[in-house]
């Protein structure tokens, strides 16, 4: 019999899973990156670490204040912030029916939903299938605060340091997450839709950028992603 709160003892267990992932390395890198670029750019501290907060996408932060700093209007930064954003929502989609039951708050689905970036979704998704379902939605919260937590203090620490770190190695560390990403989606691709996917995403993305063809990111996910399926519908019609 499983003694104290579902909500403290999965909240917990999931700050424990969050501390330690591989993917709280990868983000601290990420963030001391994004901490020194606000800082050359002259955004102040408490902009930054409220993006951070706010929007948590590093994609959509680098966009943001390199947009910003390059003097776009805010309008249009708005909104290709929201576009890089919109990837998000089907991971949402996914999840969510994972963690929620009928008794869970507002509050925590929301926050869980604000959570999600693909570190948070990736380790959800393989961990709290594992867990009692009362305790999905605070576990799934308790990994989000931690790496949220992490990149939080990153962001502060390259935002300081930003006058004693290599330029190269501010560039470098940027390139962390998609890495990871990459190694994730590889080490957890099962299905041959899951391998044709990243094979498609590999070869297409670099192709479109040199053919100079505009929206090459949204190019590379519709025809990759519509050629995985067409693979998946045709190996379970052979089965």
């Amino acid at each position: 019999m499983r003694n104290g709160s579902p909500v403290r003892d999965g909240f917990l267990a999931g700050l424990r899973v969050g501390a330690t992932s591989v993917f709280q390395i990868v983000l601290v890198g990420t963030y001391i990156s994004i901490g020194a670029l606000a800082h050359d750019l002259d955004f102040s501290i408490v902009w930054v670490v409220l993006s951070t907060l706010v929007v948590w996408a590093a994609p959509a932060q680098v966009i943001m204040i390199s947009a910003l700093g390059a003097g776009a209007p805010p309008l249009e930064v708005a909104v290709a912030v929201t576009l890089t954003g919109v990837r998000l929502l089907p991971m949402v989609v996914a999840l969510l029916p994972i963690l929620r039951t009928r008794a869970s708050s507002l509050a925590g689905v929301l926050l869980a939903a604000h959570y999600t970036a693909v570190s948070m979704w990736m380790e959800s998704l393989r961990l709290a299938p594992r867990r009692p379902v009362e305790e999905r939605i605070p576990f799934a919260n308790g990994i989000g605060t931690a790496l949220i937590g992490g990149a939080t203090l990153a962001t502060i620490a390259g935002y300081y340091f930003a006058r004693v770190l290599p330029e190269p190695l501010v560039a470098g560390l940027l390139f962390l997450t998609p890495m990871s990403f990459l190694v994730s989606v590889v080490r957890s691709a099962k299905m041959i839709s899951d391998r044709v996917a990243a094979v498609a995403g590999l070869v297409l993305a670099p192709v479109l950028v040199l053919l100079g063809v505009g929206l090459d990111l949204m190019w590379t996910g519709l025809i990759g992603g519509t050629g995985a399926y067409l693979v998946r519908r045709l190996a379970r019609a052979r089965a």
